[in-house]
């Protein structure tokens, strides 16, 4: 009997759940992060009528989910991902869509407009009510954002879904835009570690797919580019070619030969084996360029060649940025 609010999707689960929890807190409700961010949910203590949990789910907890239900439950956005657990995009889906096949006509679905969606919400017979985010919709809002961290197309359409699950919650919108002024985000998910007038840093280690980085490639001009990994089953890089010519790819790990195949001919590359030697590579480069430029370390791969996490793999990229930094090598 617990209000639960889920929320999946392929990328940008953590940070929306994380704004949706500092939101919930804002307007002082007893609010709980948990499932695949913080707590299972079954060792949360001193659950009262009022508790809300906010839970993150991913495909694979919801695949061998059998009785989950949530009255409200989003599905940010579809891409492949965790084929090799899933076999096919389809079956991929399927998994996420579980959040919405067990709601009763009480609850609430938002979702993308996704034509896999649409056509398993009309397959199914879905008895909650579907609410379709139209990003177009939030641009008055996102006016009043001045958050950098809200800059790309992805965190904004991920902020659309936290607009409208709190219109339907009846929240205050100036909390709401308050809280999302004053987010910082979390850890290795599109963080910004360092910004001055000539340069901007952003970590991303915890981006294992194309799919993921496209937003932040499109967002930005004169990028240096670090990725590489082990690289995802049936990953695709989908940009429009308006913006190869601000790319300048560095590739590194074992998987590097798939990402340089992946590459468009237009985005210039350079590769090397660890991500220690291929920062020589973007360091010696970034010394002739007097242009304001943007470091991407968004890896689009698994991180198990040399890490063993995401988590690891964002710290070692923040202590080689730290000496280089040190060195004034890149002011």
């Amino acid at each position: 009997n617990v209000k639960k609010i889920t929320i999946s999707g392929t990328n940008g689960k953590s940070t929306t759940s994380k704004l949706l929890f500092d939101i919930m807190k804002a307007h002082k409700k007893d609010v709980r992060l948990t499932g695949n961010i913080g707590n299972p949910l079954l060792l949360e203590k001193n659950i009262k009528k009022k508790t809300i949990f906010i839970i993150e789910a991913s495909s694979y907890q919801l695949d061998y989910s059998k009785f989950f239900k949530s009255k409200y439950s989003a599905i940010l956005n579809l891409s492949p991902d965790h084929l090799e657990r899933h076999g096919t995009f389809k079956n991929y889906v399927k998994a996420k869509f579980k959040i919405i096949k067990f709601q009763d006509s009480n609850g609430y679905a938002f979702i993308d407009n996704n034509n896999i969606l649409n056509e398993l919400v009309k397959k199914n017979k879905i008895k909650s009510k579907i609410v379709k985010i139209k990003y177009l919709k939030y641009k008055k809002y996102f006016r009043q954002i001045n958050n950098v961290y809200f800059n790309n197309t992805s965190n904004k359409k991920n902020l659309s879904f936290v607009l409208s699950i709190a219109k339907v919650l009846k929240l205050n919108l100036k909390k709401v835009i308050n809280t999302a002024n004053k987010f910082k985000g979390l850890e290795y998910r599109q963080q910004i570690i360092h910004k001055s007038k000539k340069l901007l840093i952003i970590n991303d280690s915890k981006s294992t797919s194309f799919s993921s980085t496209v937003a932040l490639l499109e967002s930005y001009k004169n990028i240096y580019w670090i990725l590489g990994g082990l690289a995802k089953k049936g990953d695709k890089l989908k940009l429009k070619k308006k913006y190869f010519s601000n790319i300048k790819a560095y590739i590194y790990g074992k998987d590097r030969n798939f990402f340089i195949s992946s590459l468009p001919n237009q985005i210039s590359y350079k590769y090397s084996s660890t991500l220690k030697k291929i920062m020589k590579n973007l360091n010696n480069d970034i010394k002739n360029d007097s242009m304001k430029k943007v470091i991407l370390f968004s890896p689009c791969a698994a991180s198990f060649d040399q890490f063993k996490n995401f988590e690891e793999r964002g710290n070692s990229f923040n202590n080689i940025i730290e000496l280089m930094l040190k060195k004034s090598e890149y002011e």
